[in-house]
């Protein structure tokens, strides 16, 4: 179980790493059309509207690639977990199994040894019923 609680606590610290990031991208995202306004305003000449836009879908772009970077790191991070508990898994089966086949040849073995020690089955005489005997009182 040992095992189990740590593959457990990854997990969750990479579920958690990806939560940052994906919260970190997102203020630095929502922050540029704030800063390019703000540029703007001082430079309204040099910018345009199509290259804030144009600007903007790149940072958008960058965005969703690195939260698809992260899906395949954390894919990847499930499968070598999968193998994991796959190969454990099939291991214990292995070794239960192992065990049954040594109790079924110990349980032949035995009942090889028990049938070759039967005993050979033995004669019954039958017996006389006892005579009687009389005595003068009953005379």
């Amino acid at each position: 179980m040992g095992k189990l609680k740590s593959y457990q606590e990854q997990l969750q610290d990479i579920v958690e790493k990806g939560i940052n990031a994906a919260e970190e991208q997102q203020k630095k995202l929502a922050s540029k059309p704030f800063d390019y306004a703000e540029k703007l305003e001082a430079e309204a000449r040099e910018y345009s509207v199509k290259t804030l836009r144009k600007r903007y879908n790149g940072y958008s772009k960058d965005l969703f690639e690195q939260l698809r970077s992260l899906n395949s790191r954390f894919g990847n991070f499930a499968a070598e977990l999968v193998a994991k508990l796959e190969k454990e898994a099939a291991e214990g089966a292995d070794a239960v199994s192992e065990a049954a086949e040594d109790v079924a040849e110990a349980a032949q073995d035995a009942k090889k040894s028990v049938t070759a020690k039967k005993p050979a089955a033995r004669k019954t005489t039958a017996r006389k019923p006892a005579a009687k005997k009389t005595t003068a009182a009953t005379a």
